[in-house]
């Protein structure tokens, strides 16, 4: 798996930078309406999830394992995503749960692959994001009535860390694949 990791590190870096992308946007524009609040995560978790599926679709076309908690983890993403788009107005009500749901999820699946039996080059790395990921998405599911503005701005903080981690891991995946020790 780490092998695949150090190849793939460009899709972590993708990821990371759509991840800082949600973040800057969110802390720049926090009177940002729902509904494009409601736009931006969906696309966010959309290619998030799409990019996930592509870095599992890699791992087992090399026959390496675990590829099937990323896969779980990009399709939980890219249905969050469909789903803020096909029922936008059910999602503005439910939004703060979404969002909540998918990152506890995506925390979940993270966990799982920096702690399963073949863990990977920047285990620790993982481990740290799904546990931010999780983190993240009980304060939400416990605090839903938050004002608008500070749950904007929590995003926009998760965003930019969880961005930040993914993107450190990925330069480190990339330099480990250029040095293996």
């Amino acid at each position: 798996m780490a092998i695949i990791l150090a190849r793939s590190w460009w899709v972590l870096m993708l990821r990371g930078l759509c991840a800082l992308l949600l973040g800057v946007a969110t802390l720049v524009r926090p009177g940002m309406t729902l509904i494009a609040l409601i736009v931006v995560f969906g696309a966010y978790a959309f290619l998030d999830g799409l990019l996930a599926v592509v870095g599992a679709v890699r791992a087992a076309d090399n026959q390496q394992r675990p590829a099937g908690p990323l896969l779980l983890e990009g399709l939980i993403g890219i249905a969050a995503g469909v789903m803020t788009f096909v029922w936008p107005g059910l999602i503005a009500g439910a939004l703060v749960y979404l969002i909540a749901a998918w990152a506890i999820l995506t925390g979940v699946m993270e966990i799982v692959i920096a702690v399963g039996p073949r863990r990977a080059s920047g285990g620790g790395w993982l481990l740290v994001l799904g546990l931010l990921s999780v983190v993240f998405g009980l304060y939400v599911a416990f605090a839903p009535v938050a004002g608008a503005l500070a749950m904007l701005w929590l995003i926009g903080a998760y965003g930019l860390c969880f961005g930040a981690l993914l993107l450190a891991l990925g330069f480190r995946l990339r330099s480990w694949q250029q040095h293996p020790l």
